[in-house]
């Protein structure tokens, strides 16, 4: 099911952490004191030591949890649309092979680069890319975020990139990369309205996104598969931009951003009267509710990242890792 956690929960931070975190700067003048909140100060998301603690834990518990097929085993170290794929991925896992994943294999990263942005409240987070012993020779691309300093470090979004379409980012003099505001209106199209641009263009088109295989290609594929001899599919698409699934954007050398988002896929698959709808596998059935008569609904979430230009022209969605979370029958 969609590890769907709505606004972002508040957490009671420890007193001493709070204050500590809080009063980043506090000085004597004549009319009193001047008191400098963190939350509100520029500061990196994390040291990079932090940052490589992080990348280890996640590694280990989602390691554990392949093996094992149990999400609960990773269950704090995922959020967001990587969260929501990882939770249904293991579960349907389970339904093939209760003893666990006969074919695990543990993940193993290297090469690995942490790109740390510097910003005002939360959450906080950043990306890393790394070369890994699966997916050929693609660049596992992280983003870690957290809500508060209690909270551990989350994998909210994964994607494989080429080696040549990880791009270079902006960094000051100390290394630390800068965040784009969701709201920002220097690029092309806005990182909040990405995703709805998005869902927008794989229905009707446009000229918001370049031509490419997630893009052109993909709306070519669904057109084709749309019917076939006694089945129909339909498509459905929705943005996912609150809470654990909002936009993360860092801006790149050239002024540009690429920016980490969400979308919710569905796809209707109806049989003809007299025709049954293909049966589906122990691991789609896992996830399903209801009883296939007709028709099965299957939702998926994707974690899309794209290359959104300074201030005019097309967006190039350069990485897309789609998962089935749910399903109804009819």
């Amino acid at each position: 099911m969609s590890r769907d956690r709505g606004p972002r929960r508040l957490r009671r931070l420890d007193r001493s952490a709070l204050i500590a975190a809080s009063l980043t700067a506090l000085s004597l003048t004549a009319s009193g004191c001047v008191v400098v909140h963190g939350e509100k100060e520029v500061l990196p998301s994390a040291t990079k030591a932090e940052a490589a603690k992080a990348l280890q834990q996640f590694t280990a518990a989602y390691n554990k949890a392949d093996k094992a097929y149990d999400s609960s085993l990773d269950a704090n170290h995922v959020t967001g649309a990587f969260g929501a794929i990882d939770e249904a991925r293991l579960k349907a896992g389970k339904a093939v092979s209760p003893d666990g994943n006969a074919a695990h294999a543990p993940l193993e990263l290297s090469d690995t680069k942490f790109t740390i942005p510097k910003k005002a409240g939360w959450p906080r987070w950043f990306v890393t890319d790394a070369a890994a012993n699966k997916g050929g020779s693609a660049r596992w691309v992280f983003v870690f975020s957290r809500d508060g300093l209690a909270d551990p470090w989350e994998a909210a979004y994964l994607t494989l990139l080429a080696p040549d379409d990880v791009p270079q980012f902006k960094t000051d003099k100390d290394g630390w990369a800068e965040a784009v505001p969701a709201n920002s209106s220097e690029l092309a199209v806005a990182p909040e309205d990405l995703s709805k641009d998005y869902v927008t263009y794989l229905k009707d088109g446009g000229d918001t996104f370049a031509g490419g295989r997630h893009t052109s290609a993909w709306r070519t594929e669904r057109s084709q598969k749309a019917e076939r001899p006694g089945l129909v599919r339909q498509y459905i698409d929705e943005p996912l931009t609150s809470g654990d699934y909002q936009p993360l954007a860092l801006r790149t050398k050239d002024g540009g951003a690429l920016v980490f988002f969400t979308t919710r896929h569905y796809e209707k698959e109806t049989a003809h009267t007299g025709a049954a709808v293909p049966t589906p596998g122990k691991g789609v059935l896992a996830l399903t509710n209801g009883e296939i008569k007709q028709s099965l609904t299957m939702e998926f979430v994707s974690t899309d990242v794209a290359l959104d230009p300074k201030g005019s022209g097309k967006v190039k969605v350069i990485g897309r890792i789609q998962g089935m979370t749910s399903a109804k029958g009819e």
